[in-house]
């Protein structure tokens, strides 16, 4: 593009803007509609990203947050890989290496070049991750405990699956013979495969309809926009330097806590956040890919900054993410990957760092995504199942409101939890209860979210894994709130085999059960200082139970919603008229 051509009119930029977000958004949609596994359907584990020319993100569609921003480290690297000058139109590459891709093995990025007449190379790159559910790692499900990358399943760095639009019949052939799941694998790859011919045609008819220059100048016009706001809106923020640290409960291959730190410095326009004096690299899984550090990073930073915005590459040009190679922050080969907890415990350590300068940011949340999965042998079927859930959690009070209850990690807050009627026609277990948890929200003068406790039972022998990584230390109150009890997971609950776990791997007999139970928000404020009434209504309403409002709160709740302040509250407040 010539740098020398008139600006276009705004009316002109936003129109293309709005244009090529829904090219995104219709891949999006062909995705959803298309999958074969509800891990991509209902719980929308994928992300899906639109570049120009120069690999500079145009647009996204939602899906996790920070697959986003390991998209596009993903794409450098493939480009890098490949090279632009060996790629033709028609092709597709497959890439899960994770060092490159900023994932796990088993969330495959497909990429396709999209050419258009007039353009040397590729015009534009078309990225769709999404979690497949098996690629014969040396365990079913998640892989807990490997120690290196070739524990974690089949590896491609960058392959050409389809050629001049013609599926390569040998690659899909390799990754169906060494699946656990061919069917539901090979149906999400072409998926994904049909989510980027939809992007690919639409984003066609926009060049076609607007032009290809001028398109390609308004969506960098809207790159050079998205870097001024988010400039303005770093050097809004105090200028200095703030730490915070926390811990993921272990690698699973010991018992050791791991250190995770983190130094977040606004200068002016610029925001640097180093990983650096975290623990260095460890033994098990837990271990991230750069692309996944950025991708936690930008994902906080734009809530920081531009987070009513839709996504562009200029959104993070003020951001600088430090974290060497060869630490836990920075994973190289052959380092574990494959439960990368970690990143979701992370996502919030910037903003505790930074809670004491940025009166706007809440108290923790219950921590992480204390999900759950189940494999096993479904009776009605002769089939094979897996399933997952990402179960809620609480967010963290603020200063002026309560904490959402039962939410999504605020890293994964466009994702769902599985629906139990998937859950239970897809496999052999059948739902308990799931229902709120009361007083696990952390007490304050604005208390923290609820949790969850569902209570599932095998209706055949399988297993069960419980994913969470905060299991062992609580999530943070602020300014005199108090902390929730963590996540954990109870199996085989009311016998003498009762075990309490976080991350785990169990095997379940016909009839036995496990209990999830998800931690609440953080408190904010002394709960002494709560509203009576609000504490009155929360009684009444099962959130917190009267023992609780009584000894954390002050208040004696009666039945019928009456109150009165004990000599605690009194004492600290002063009197207070019953209601």
């Amino acid at each position: 593009m010539s740098t020398t051509a008139a600006p276009l009119d705004g009316a002109t930029v936003e129109v293309i803007r709005n244009y090529v977000h829904s090219v995104a958004e219709q891949m999006r949609r062909t995705l959803v509609r298309s999958a074969f596994n509800p891990v991509i359907y209902d719980v929308l584990d994928f992300g899906i990203s639109i570049y120009d020319s120069t690999c500079q993100l145009m647009a996204e569609a939602a899906g996790i947050t920070h697959f986003l921003g390991a998209n596009d480290h993903a794409l450098l690297k493939l480009v890098e890989y490949v090279g632009r000058e060996a790629m033709r139109p028609g092709d597709v590459y497959l890439m899960n290496y994770p060092y490159w891709s900023g994932a796990h093995s088993y969330d495959a990025m497909l990429c396709a070049p999209v050419f258009r007449e007039g353009h040397e190379g590729p015009a534009a790159y078309l990225a769709v991750r999404a979690h497949w559910m098996d690629l014969g790692a040396k365990e079913a499900g998640y892989v807990l405990d490997s120690t290196d990358m070739h524990q974690e399943g089949l590896i491609f760095p960058g392959t050409r699956i389809v050629a001049d639009g013609e599926v390569v019949r040998d690659i899909v052939e390799l990754i169906r013979f060494n699946s656990r799941l061919p069917e539901a694998t090979i149906g999400d790859f072409h998926a994904q495969l049909a989510a980027l011919r939809t992007g690919e045609e639409r984003l066609r008819q926009v060049w076609d309809k607007f032009g290809g220059t001028t398109v390609e100048q308004a969506i960098h016009q809207v790159i050079e926009h998205g870097e001024r706001v988010a400039r303005r809106a770093v050097a809004a923020l105090p200028d200095g330097t703030w730490r915070a640290q926390d811990y993921v409960d272990d690698d699973y291959v010991t018992d050791d806590p791991i250190l995770i730190a983190v130094e977040v410095t606004i200068d002016g326009e610029e925001m640097t956040v180093d990983f650096n004096g975290s623990s260095g690299a460890v033994a098990g899984p837990v271990n991230l890919p750069i692309g996944s550090t950025l991708g936690l990073a930008k994902a906080a930073f734009k809530g920081l900054t531009t987070r009513d915005e839709a996504t562009n590459a200029g959104h993070f040009r003020p951001l600088k993410v430090v974290a060497d190679p060869g630490t836990f922050f920075h994973a190289v080969y052959p380092a574990a990957t494959f439960t990368q907890w970690s990143a979701i415990v992370a996502f919030e350590l910037i903003y505790k760092a930074l809670a004491g300068v940025i009166d706007s940011l809440p108290a923790s949340s219950g921590g992480d995504e204390p999900g759950f999965m189940a494999l096993g042998n479904d009776p009605r079927t002769g089939r094979d199942f897996v399933v997952s859930n990402n179960e809620g959690i609480g967010w963290g009070a603020a200063r002026d409101h309560d904490g959402g209850t039962a939410q999504q990690h605020p890293s994964q807050t466009t994702v769902r939890n599985t629906p139990v009627e998937v859950l239970e026609h897809k496999a052999a277990l059948f739902h308990e209860k799931v229902e709120l948890i009361p007083d696990s929200g952390g007490p304050g003068r604005h208390r923290g979210g609820l949790g969850v406790e569902r209570v599932v039972r095998y209706t055949a022998p399988g297993e069960v894994l419980s994913m969470k990584k905060k299991s062992k230390t609580r999530p943070w109150a602020m300014h005199g709130g108090h902390e929730p009890e963590p996540s954990h997971m109870d199996l085989w609950p009311g016998t003498d085999r009762h075990k309490r776990v976080g991350m785990y791997r169990a095997p379940m007999a016909e009839g036995e059960r496990f209990a999830n139970r998800t931690a609440g928000g953080g408190g904010y404020g002394h709960p002494l200082e709560r509203d009576p009434a609000a504490v009155a209504a929360d009684v009444l309403d099962g959130y917190v139970t009267a023992g609780s409002a009584r000894k954390h709160y002050g208040v004696e709740v009666a039945a019928d919603g009456t109150w009165s302040p004990t000599p605690e509250r009194t004492a600290h407040t002063g009197a207070e008229p019953g209601a």
